[in-house]
């Protein structure tokens, strides 16, 4: 895999029952790259570890005066310094892609499982925590990815030096073999507790960053009720605990670099004593004391990549633990992809049908909630009123197919059919769920509705039924160009630079341009006026007609346009009619649209009975 084809076609299936299980099958799946980086590692420090013997033979050629030798030693040197600049010019290209392709698959892993669980994954896991994955996890992946082959090239290359030694000068070279394996295994006891404090630090700096992320979500909020000292407080605390724990994991990785270049010290002055008494007994001659020495001291290089290796793998478990975590939360469906033990008074008479001929085919029919007993018919503008707004929210979801973990609920049917056990594209395309708090992308306004659509609702047309007209004359007051198109201004992130009612009436406007077979809408009119809602709910009316509508609303104005309105008490239905009716017929219905009191509303019962 090359940079340049990325993205992946298809990223893969992840091993996620822990973060070591992870970090191998990442390291399985960037496999071809692995063996290229560690090919090229080869070639590079088996021409470092080569450099000895060159020198070595040249300095004895000297002592002998032979000049042959020193041509051909000469010849050496030339040819290991080639073979050095090629491979550590390719090794660098190879790690540098397999750092890169690691990352990208995990972002293209991520990216997918939250296109999959969409609102449903912030519910499960923090916001903040999901950032912390995307960015810097992700980095200390990659270079777990990056450094592996490369440790595997230092290894393999410290064996041969070894073996190389002990047939070259057997009396020094046993002593170097001997000692490299105590060398690097001198850090393992290290190891555990320089692992633990780098997983502390982590695990608070990724607590730090959900505060941050949370906060700045947050911030208008904040503003509002002058909370800002209070949570800056907090982050101040949180970063001088990440701080205190980066000084202690500093502090055990600094011991470790100490007795990476303390005991190889004690190993070349060994080696030196020792070869000095050989070589005055004259049982070895001077060049092959050159030789041993040299090749210890490049020895120092390779086993570098011990200390690397075991950074890289210490900083990138808990990271890997923690996009395990994300990558392992799963969709709720219904394995059957039909319905399961659905009450018999489900509304729908045409039969349960296959799900992989509706998805080839397209959904259509009434949306019925099994647990609720809600009943959407399809073409028409049906309205919800719920007293709980968290209930509210949590119905529609479900709708759409966005079942809670936790939900062992039956899942919503379009058709007769399931949406839990749809593929996720055919759920989706059926039906989309705008809950109340919708979120505007960075871009221009033409990027925005731009989205995938059926064709039929044109962006100005949705604009139009959204009441959009002050947000155009906005954005075109605000356009660079010099005809002032506001399709082509640009909106900040989450829309930061518009009203709340704004950046509604915008989401709504993109929802209305997909048109999908059904449309549920949350709340789509809490932040505007009673003059702009009652001409938004006409708009949404006229132009929804014929397609499937629900909206979870208890306003008047919304309400009185509907063809059919629904009210959810304590997770049921319990009153189905026009708002007209209801509101003389059913007094629980009427508190919640008008804003009665407990009071209130007995009072008026009590008045009901005796009159």
């Amino acid at each position: 895999m090359q940079i340049r084809d990325l993205p992946y076609t298809d990223p893969g299936e992840p091993d996620v029952r822990s973060g070591p299980r992870f970090l191998l099958w990442l390291g399985m799946a960037q496999l071809g790259g692995q063996l290229k980086s560690l090919a090229w590692g080869l070639l590079h420090q088996c021409g470092l570890a080569g450099l000895p013997l060159g020198v070595g033979v040249a300095v004895q050629a000297v002592i002998d005066r032979s000049g042959t030798r020193l041509a051909l030693a000469g010849g050496l040197i030339a040819l290991l310094g080639a073979a050095i600049a090629l491979g550590e010019t390719m090794l660098h290209r190879t790690a540098v892609t397999n750092w890169i392709t690691a990352a990208a698959r995990v972002q293209q892993l991520l990216a997918r499982k939250t296109a999959e669980l969409g609102s449903a994954l912030t519910r499960r896991v923090a916001a903040g925590e999901v950032v912390a994955v995307s960015t810097g996890d992700v980095e200390k992946i990659g270079w777990f990815v990056e450094a592996l082959s490369r440790f595997a090239a230092a290894a393999a290359t410290l064996v041969i030096i070894c073996v190389g030694l002990v047939l070259y000068q057997p009396a020094l070279g046993v002593v170097v073999a001997i000692g490299v394996p105590v060398l690097a295994l001198a850090v393992l006891p290290l190891l555990p507790p320089a692992t633990r404090r780098a997983d502390t630090q982590r695990e608070k700096a990724g607590r730090a960053t959900e505060l941050a992320s949370d906060t700045v979500a947050g911030l208008r909020v904040l503003r509002g009720i002058g909370g800002e000292e209070l949570f800056l407080g907090r982050y101040r605390e949180a970063s001088q605990e990440v701080r205190r724990a980066a000084v202690r994991s500093a502090r055990m990785w600094s011991l470790i670099s100490a007795v990476q270049v303390l005991l190889p010290g004690l190993l070349l002055i060994a080696v030196v004593w020792y070869g000095a008494t050989l070589a005055r007994d004259g049982r070895i001659q001077v060049g092959e004391l050159v030789t041993v020495y040299s090749a210890v001291t490049l020895m120092l290089y390779p086993l570098r990549h011990f200390e690397e290796i075991a950074m890289a793998y210490s900083f990138s478990r808990p990271s890997a633990k923690r996009t395990a975590r994300v990558l392992a939360l799963q969709r709720a469906t219904d394995p059957s992809g039909t319905d399961t033990g659905v009450p018999s008074r489900t509304p729908s008479a045409q039969p349960p049908a296959e799900p992989s001929r509706l998805a080839a085919e397209g959904l259509s029919g009434d949306l019925y909630d099994p647990a609720t007993g809600l009943l959407a018919p399809e073409g028409r503008f049906t309205a919800v009123v719920c007293g709980d707004p968290d209930a509210a929210g949590r119905l529609a979801e479900r709708l759409g197919g966005h079942a809670a973990e936790a939900d062992d609920l039956p899942s919503a049917l379009l058709g007769g059919v399931a949406l839990d056990g749809l593929p996720l594209h055919a759920a989706r395309t059926a039906v989309l769920v705008q809950d109340k708090d919708p979120v505007l992308l960075s871009g221009t306004l033409h990027e925005l509705l731009d989205v995938p659509s059926s064709g039929r609702v044109a962006p100005g047309e949705a604009l139009a039924a959204a009441h959009c007209d002050d947000v155009l004359a906005a954005l075109a007051q605000a356009s660079v160009d010099a005809d002032g198109d506001p399709m082509r201004t640009r909106i900040t992130e989450r829309g930061r630079s518009l009203s709340g009612g704004q950046r509604q009436r915008l989401a709504l406007a993109r929802s209305l341009v997909t048109d999908p077979e059904v449309l549920v809408l949350d709340e789509p009119t809490s932040a505007v006026d009673s003059h702009t809602e009652s001409r938004v709910a006409g708009g949404i009316k006229r132009l929804r007609a014929g397609r499937t509508t629900v909206v979870f609303s208890s306003s008047p104005l919304l309400l009185d346009l509907a063809d059919r309105v629904v009210l959810v008490h304590d997770g049921e239905v319990v009153s189905v009619g026009v708002h007209r009716e209801l509101l003389h017929t059913d007094t629980r219905y009427r508190a919640v649209v008008t804003r009665e009191t407990d009071d209130e509303t007995k009072a008026l019962e009590k008045w009901e009975e005796t009159a």
